[in-house]
Order: C-alpha cells, then structure tokens, then sequence
C-alpha cells in the first residue's frame, strides 16, 4: 500500500514526480526515508520501462529532391512501437529537465550541443541508463536494484529520519 506522506494525492504525485526526476538526473537525493520508499518504487519501474524498450528501433529511408531536382536516398532511426510508447509514458510521469550549460561553455557551444535534443531526461533514460542496467541484469542475471537507501540519521528540527537515495 502506498504511503499518504502527510499530502493530498495531487500534492504528493507532484512532490514524488519531482523527486524522481531528480533522482534520475542527478543520481542522488537527500530526503527522508517514507519519502525515498516512494520515491524508490516509482524510479525502479521507471528504469524497468527504459530497459525493456530501448532497443526498439526502426530504421527509415526517405527520398529528399534537392533544390536543383536530384533525388537523395536519407536513412532515419525513428523509435519503434514499443519505445515510442514508453517514451511517452516516460514524459507523462517525468518532470523535463533543462540541461545547465557547463562552466566556461561558450554560448553557441551550449546550442550547439543541446539543438538535437528536446527532451533530456528521457534522452538519458534510454541511451544512459537502460544499456548500463541491461548489462548489469544480465551480469547478475537477476533485474531491479537500481537504487539504495543510505541512511543518515535524523533532521534537527522536526527528528525525521534522513537519508540519501542513490542510483547503484
């Protein structure tokens, strides 16, 4: 059963969303332990989904006429059924992320680097995450485990017991 965390649902949905979010851009959070169960649980399945699908690709040939009338043959990879609907249902439930431009990047190299990709985190879903699981499961031989519960203690303040959640 899930855990009501002290919210509404509308509010704890939005709270967990992003808290996963971060958890998959950045690799780790600091939060309290209820809260990194939650957390734990959505992000795991999430990754799952990722795994299952990212090698679904279709590769596209499309005729282009140049301007002066030639005819160019112009392979695409567009994603497969199976991918395209868990990328969708990965922006459902992901916040998008803005990728941070690097300390001393130039402007037109941050442009340059970011113009191909529209959404980062489902970008790092499949090409990132899912072959360094994929791999890992079949090492193993065993899926899930992606994340750990570290604790730390407990908050001043309130005594709620802290912990960092990370990505293995």
């Amino acid at each position: 059963m899930a855990r009501k965390l002290g919210k509404r649902t509308d509010q704890r949905m939005a709270m967990l969303r992003n808290q996963v979010s971060e958890l998959l851009w950045y690799g780790e959070i600091e939060t309290t332990v209820d809260r990194a169960k939650e957390v734990r649980r959505m992000a795991e399945k999430l990754i799952t989904l990722a795994i299952r699908t990212y090698q679904d690709e279709v590769t596209v040939t499309k005729t282009k006429t140049g301007a002066k009338g030639e005819k160019t043959e112009v392979q695409f990879v567009n994603d497969g059924v199976k991918k395209l609907a868990a990328r969708r249902r990965l922006m459902a439930e992901l916040r998008d992320l803005k990728e941070m431009r690097a300390e001393k990047e130039s402007k037109a190299a941050y442009v340059a680097r970011i113009k191909d990709v529209r959404h980062p985190l489902i970008e790092k879903m499949f090409k990132e995450y899912a072959p360094k699981y994929d791999a890992r499961a079949t090492e193993l031989g065993k899926g899930g485990g992606y994340t750990r519960i570290l604790r730390t203690g407990t908050r001043r303040g309130d005594a709620a017991e802290v912990c960092i959640l990370q990505l293995i």
